[in-house]
């Protein structure tokens, strides 16, 4: 079995401009919905070993997230914003699965 990413320069550039859009109508507000959108493309066209994966995650679960890191990130006086991407990675893949 080979793995593989399967995803063109036009899906990439289409679900860049959708992020992008939802990210500057928004102000921000939304970023983590269109993350999530982004993930979810990058999933629907991976495949490892023949099994394709799957992105779970919701926007509204990054949110949250992102207030409960923000207010880490506060109290620690910036400390723990040294973990933040850290973080990301473990949500993004605790919510990418296996689709079969």
């Amino acid at each position: 079995m080979e793995s593989r990413f399967e995803g063109g320069l036009l899906g990439l550039i289409g679900v860049n401009i959708l992020a992008w859009l939802i990210t500057a109508f928004t102000l921000g507000l939304a970023t983590p919905w269109a993350m999530c959108i982004k993930y979810r493309w990058e999933a629907e066209n991976t495949v490892i070993e023949g099994r394709r994966l799957e992105f779970k995650g919701t926007g509204s679960s990054l949110f949250f997230n992102y207030i409960k890191w923000l207010v880490l990130t506060i109290i620690t006086l910036g400390i723990y914003g040294f973990w933040l991407y850290i973080k990301l990675l473990q949500w993004k893949t605790e919510n990418t699965v296996f689709k079969d």
